[in-house]
């Protein structure tokens, strides 16, 4: 899990400086939930110590290897039954 695309490397890395790839390969070795997008995109979600224990968002493609996106999720809210 150390593919990245084009525009993980030239944005999302340049707009948000506090993440790395080091924490968003974690999120995706050991989420906290995995979702299916339409699209065929998968999203997880991991809760992240260094941001204060918030939860980071990280989107691969439909590969399921290269990472395309990642942000701090601030809309997501733990729910029962959301643990894999």
């Amino acid at each position: 899990m150390d593919k990245f695309s084009a525009y993980f490397e030239n944005e999302v890395l340049r707009k948000r400086p506090y993440l790395t790839k080091e924490i968003c390969i974690r999120v995706v070795k050991n989420p906290f939930k995995r979702e299916i997008q339409p699209d065929g995109r998968i999203r997880f979600w991991g809760r992240v110590e260094e941001f204060g224990g918030k939860y980071l968002r990280v989107v691969i493609l439909e590969d399921g290897v290269t990472i395309h996106n990642a942000f701090i999720d601030r809309g997501f809210h733990p729910k029962e039954g959301d643990k894999l």
